[in-house]
């Protein structure tokens, strides 16, 4: 899910759509609109991509199923801009105004903008932008849904009648049998254990 984060943030930074405006004041030009503003909720789904790996690394084994379900969805919902573009086109209207509201907007960052009176004649849409959306929505697609069928097991918790001995013979186990689970390798690393070094470690704990 992360890689397909990552994918769909260098997809908002590229051009989707080069349109051609007609100004009767300035005469025409040629602008581009990058991914971020033609599908505005790249950024958004891209953030709960990242919060949904990290969850993914520190959540229980139901709550990590929750996590994977919601960014299956998100990852399919992401795709559907991109495929539209790609089969349809551009529509000229959506882009003179995402062109005219990007003059309104003071706050936003790499805005191209056109005046309320210039007019959109023609766009066309670059194939490489949402070529790479799409690509970074399925791998995220088949990370979200790879962890929802296989959450992992949970460790179990330690309570308050557990002794210091208890904990180490209990984390001595999993780093026998999983050693590679994120979960195991972060109570390694609350119990002042290096995770990298498991044949001096395990005469520690054991």
């Amino acid at each position: 899910m992360a890689l397909g984060a990552i994918g769909l943030w260098g997809s908002s930074r590229m051009s989707w759509v080069q349109a051609s405006a007609e100004d009767d004041k300035s005469g025409g030009q040629v602008v581009d609109i990058l991914g971020s503003h033609w599908s505005v909720e790249l950024m958004a789904i891209m953030l709960l991509l990242l919060a949904g790996t990290l969850a993914g690394l520190v959540l229980r084994r139901l709550a990590r199923r929750v996590v994977a379900i919601v960014c299956a969805v998100a990852a399919a919902a992401v795709a559907w801009r991109p495929l539209q573009l790609l089969t349809a086109g551009p529509d000229v209207q959506r882009a003179q105004d995402i062109l005219q509201a990007g003059q309104d907007n003071d706050l936003a960052v790499d805005v191209t903008s056109i005046s309320d009176w210039a007019v959109i004649t023609e766009a066309t849409a670059h194939t490489a932008g949402p070529v790479l959306a799409l690509v970074a929505a399925s791998v995220a697609l088949f990370g979200a849904v790879l962890l929802a069928t296989r959450p992992g097991e949970d460790t179990a918790r330690s309570n308050k009648y557990e002794t210091p001995a208890m904990r180490q013979e209990k984390l001595a186990q999993d780093l026998q049998e999983s050693p590679d689970s994120g979960r195991v390798l972060w109570d390694a690393l609350d119990a002042d254990i290096d995770p990298t070094d498991l044949d001096n470690q395990r005469g520690r704990l054991t």
